[in-house]
């Protein structure tokens, strides 16, 4: 089922969601859970579970209770209870995963003050006053915009969502700082005749509800599947060896990226092999330091002190081979007899195996003076056969 924000051309085709895909439809599937129980039967005696999963703008879910007994099913526009009125959402979980989903959300299903309840599925009465108030959001975010920035107000306005009987708007906002915005609560009233709820939200939940591309060329993980927001340090960057640049390491929230995290526990456990950087080696030939570390394969780059040009390799198991000897307060003669073992000079070839143009034919220039050579050999050879046929005629 489609909302009215979602156009359509004269070919029936869809144009596009006004909205930006936030409208809450399933054509703008955002943040969806896999129902992976929905084939399976209950128990026989075990009541089906009363909690639904509804779905609001820019992803924002809630659960609730059906008492009323519905027959629901994922992708139902329902009206909702609200603290003052209704609220229109959309299904999209129903049955006993809701409740893993609840569990693991910690949401008590028996609670009543956090739990609300559905009440019916939303008439198209409820559906036109839902789209009227959608249709008002930007225009309105814009005056609130230039509203918050004629009060000097150190803050930015990201996104509005109307309440779905339109009795109701929230503001989320970002700030660094406490924000006084008494005075633009007033403004807010007085202009749009409404309540007003002002709700702040964190710099990674911003990008979450307004959604992107990433610099891997694909969405932005936290508005499609990510929910949970773990830290991120610097420290992630440095154990992938990743160079400490917050151009690249960024995201569009301004915060370090979340898909830092998602190997640091493999490196992590690479890692444990290794010895640590500032770890000496000592040699009969002199002091050696770490240099370069490659996870990957597993060897280690060192310098003898005073000869930091000439770098030698070995692997973990050489050089916590070397660290043991160390500390018995023995020496190992130089790590040229370790690092000979993996001196080679392997080029990889690459075979063009799907008949593509090599990426290197326009590295070398074309031979211009062997063209010009045979331009001059042939110019040289009409030339005698002129001669040739003026000395035949004389």
């Amino acid at each position: 089922m489609a909302c009215n924000s979602c156009s359509t051309g004269k070919d029936g085709q869809p144009k596009g969601c006004k909205n930006n895909g936030t409208c809450g439809t399933d054509s703008c599937n955002k943040l969806t859970v896999f129902d992976w129980l929905a084939n399976m039967s209950l128990p026989n005696g075990q009541d089906p579970f009363i909690g639904v999963e509804v779905r609001y703008k820019n992803g924002r879910k809630q659960y609730y209770k059906n008492t009323e007994n519905l027959t629901l099913s994922i992708g139902d526009i329902v009206a909702t209870q609200a603290k003052s009125g209704h609220d229109i959402g959309m299904v999209t979980l129903t049955g006993e995963l809701v409740k893993v989903q609840m569990k693991r959300k910690k949401v008590d299903i028996e609670d009543s003050e956090k739990v609300l309840k559905i009440y019916r599925k939303a008439s198209q009465k409820d559906i036109d006053i839902w789209s009227k108030s959608r249709d008002k959001e930007e225009p309105m975010k814009v005056k609130a915009r230039q509203f918050a920035i004629d009060l000097n107000l150190k803050m930015k306005i990201s996104d509005i969502e109307y309440q779905g009987d339109g009795t109701k708007a929230t503001f989320y906002y970002t700030a660094e700082e406490r924000v006084d915005f008494r005075e633009l609560i007033k403004v807010f009233a007085r202009e749009f005749r409404t309540r007003i709820e002002m709700r702040q939200v964190g710099f990674r939940q911003e990008a979450a509800r307004l959604g992107g591309i990433g610099s891997c060329g694909r969405e932005l993980c936290c508005s499609t599947w990510l929910t949970d927001f773990r830290s991120v340090s610097t420290s992630a960057a440095r154990y992938q060896q990743l160079s400490l640049n917050p151009l690249k390491l960024a995201g569009q929230c301004g915060k370090l990226k979340c898909c830092l995290n998602y190997e640091l526990d493999a490196y992590l456990d690479a890692l444990k092999a290794f010895p640590k950087n500032d770890t000496k080696l000592y040699t009969e030939k002199g002091t050696a330091v770490c240099q370069k570390t490659d996870i990957f394969k597993g060897l280690l780059w060192y310098a003898y002190e005073g000869e930091w040009m000439n770098w030698h390799v070995i692997t973990t198991d050489q050089a916590n081979e070397i660290i043991s000897k160390n500390k018995k307060k023995e020496k190992v003669v130089s790590l040229e007899e370790y690092a000979a073992e993996h001196i080679q000079d392997a080029k990889t070839e690459f075979e063009n195996v799907v008949g593509q143009d090599s990426l290197t034919r326009f590295d070398n220039p074309k031979p211009k003076k062997k063209r010009k050579n045979n331009r001059n050999r042939k110019n040289n050879r009409n030339r005698n056969r002129n001669q040739k046929q003026n000395a035949k005629k004389n």
